[in-house]
């Protein structure tokens, strides 16, 4: 999406078709394929979508078929506003906000949102860093010892119970988020090397193990 600011990317989309035919062009470029038995014959257009033309199929599809946005009567409008939000937070958005922002439930926002996470779930991260300038960072789920009432605090002798979440966003948009045991050498600076192109300038102001610095990504 090259929309610059929430506001333009829902007038663009106040039309409910106007949502359905940007995403048909996306996904199909004008060649409709059934996500049933993938049959690029040109199917049948009905009211609501279109319905297979393979004789041994038949069955009756539409563009979210087989989609994050299947079986559900969320519009195109709200879907795409949610993924430029979700897209648009360095640090992510809950439910709560999102809800607020789109004038929508919270229970439609988290569908919403668990969708998006899952679908970034399923596709491998592209390398980030072709426009060389990355910000990473680090975020702990279950908080900073340091930050924990006494009897919440972790137990000398004790394996630390936190999780640690890498991330690493290019100003383009781009981002890649991955779960790690604890914030040791050996699990980020693998993560440098795999999901930073070599040549990148990475700005970082918590990443500890990489320094509060500008580093340059100088190899794998």
């Amino acid at each position: 999406m090259t929309f610059k600011s929430l506001p333009q990317l829902l007038d663009y989309f106040k039309e409910k078709k106007t949502g359905i035919e940007y995403y048909e062009a996306i996904r199909w470029n004008g060649k409709p394929v059934c996500p049933h038995c993938g049959s690029e014959k040109t199917p049948y257009r009905t009211n609501r979508g279109f319905k297979c033309s393979n004789k041994e199929c038949y069955k009756k599809f539409t563009v979210k078929t087989g989609t994050i946005f299947d079986n559900s009567k969320i519009s195109f409008r709200i879907w795409f506003a949610a993924i430029f939000l979700a897209g648009s937070h360095r640090k992510g958005i809950s439910s709560r906000q999102l809800a607020r922002e789109l004038g929508i439930t919270q229970k439609t926002a988290w569908f919403v949102l668990h969708r998006i996470r899952e679908m970034l779930k399923n596709f491998a991260p592209a390398m980030v860093g072709e426009t060389r300038t990355v910000e990473a960072d680090e975020t702990y789920i279950g908080g900073r010892e340091g930050n924990k009432h006494k009897s919440k605090k972790t137990k000398e002798g004790e394996s630390d119970k936190k999780k640690v979440v890498l991330g690493a966003i290019e100003r383009d948009g781009r981002v890649v988020l991955k779960y790690v045991p604890n914030a040791s050498e050996e699990n980020m600076v693998p993560f440098i090397q795999r999901y930073v192109t070599v040549g990148a300038k990475i700005y970082t102001d918590e990443f500890s193990v990489v320094g509060k610095q500008q580093c340059t990504i100088i190899g794998n």
